[in-house]
């Protein structure tokens, strides 16, 4: 009876690690229990989620949003205390007047030069005709003192207005050069109140721009996470208040590099969430990652020293979730999912390629 104990005792016992064998198999979805569908569990839902900061320095007046609040695109956040910026602004637009002003005046000036110059050069001319007079004056005079028709005292007399009269052209081309000087400097210094211009325009649109930021609005349609920005706080640049979760959401599923031979862009995908009762839902495979998950991280393991095991890496996998289902409007980013894909369709559309090939 002892040995016919052992003996069943024996055979449970095989029966039972061989159960167990074919149960690990099955629990890994090994050979001989592999099948035509990839799944992993090691996938979340995905959103840009948009943090709010200021982009500049000051304390908060109004905060008229609460948490967890649907928002439109522009639809205000939070305000900063406008008042300093208010009159920079009017400062600005202060010292842009002043500028055109001195512009005006330049070009007022520009003007009384042009005609300054004219005016010289009328005096040149006028200038010139009168010494063509007291030339000819003061060498009929010579002639007619060499035959003593003329007396010497009114020959001096000419010499001396043929004298004056060079004397007065030499003066009115000088006042024509120093007229053209003064235009010259004129246009140099017009160039430079042009520059005062612009830069006093540049210094009026960034103190807009300024105030303009002091109202902090939604990038985006979403709704609102947790608001940590409070009334009477004063927030510097990028001081963190609060974030707009976005309406569009996809998967990202982390599937093991041995899981993705038979995959494809545009692959059907069927994916469960945790949050909503293991709700299932349809979507499609839109891309893979350029490189696994440990290549992302900040720090990567050094594989080239000490023993070595060789571990299966894991690849993220975009997944676009189909429009027009229900409880869509539910995913949120973080939430765990399920998804699963199944080849076999792939499988089926190689093989008919490959006929009609």
């Amino acid at each position: 009876m002892t040995k016919l104990f052992r003996s069943i005792a024996t055979y449970v016992a095989m029966i039972a690690g061989i159960a167990g064998v074919f149960l690990v198999l099955y629990a890994w979805n090994l050979p001989p229990f592999h099948g035509s569908v990839e799944m992993t569990n090691d996938a979340y839902v995905r959103g840009q989620v948009t943090l709010l900061s200021p982009q500049l320095a000051g304390y908060l007046v109004d905060v008229p949003v609460q948490d967890y609040q649907r928002v439109k695109k522009g639809d205000l956040i939070a305000r900063i205390d406008d008042r300093i910026y208010t009159q920079k602004l009017e400062q600005a637009k202060a010292t842009l007047a002043a500028a055109e002003a001195a512009l005006a005046n330049s070009e007022q000036s520009h003007k009384s030069a042009e005609a300054k110059i004219a005016s010289a050069k009328a005096a040149v001319e006028s200038a010139n005709a009168a010494l063509e007079v007291a030339r000819t004056t003061y060498e009929r005079t010579e002639g007619l003192l060499e035959k003593n028709i003329a007396s010497r005292s009114e020959a001096e007399k000419n010499r001396a207005a043929f004298n004056q009269a060079q004397a007065a052209v030499h003066q009115a081309e000088a006042a024509e050069l120093v007229a053209e000087q003064d235009l010259n400097t004129i246009v140099v210094s017009r160039r430079s109140l042009e520059a005062s211009v612009e830069s006093a325009k540049a210094a009026v649109e960034l103190a807009e721009i300024d105030l303009a930021n002091t109202r902090i609005t939604a990038p985006q349609d979403g709704t609102l996470g947790e608001m940590t920005g409070r009334i009477g706080q004063y927030v510097s640049v990028g001081t963190q208040i609060g974030s707009v979760v976005p309406d569009h959401v996809w998967v990202v599923a982390n599937f093991k590099e041995t899981q993705l031979a038979g995959m494809r862009p545009g692959q059907e995908v069927v994916f469960t969430v945790d949050a909503l009762g293991h709700q299932k839902f349809a979507g499609r495979i839109e891309r893979f990652a350029p490189a696994t998950g440990s290549e992302f991280s900040v720090i990567k393991a050094d594989n080239a020293t000490g023993n070595f095991t060789k571990v299966a890496q894991r690849i993220p996998v975009r997944i676009a979730i189909e429009p027009q289902q229900p409880l869509t409007d539910r995913l949120v980013p973080g939430m765990s999912v399920i998804a699963s894909v199944n080849l076999a369709q792939t499988s089926t559309a190689l093989a008919q390629a490959a006929e009609f090939d």
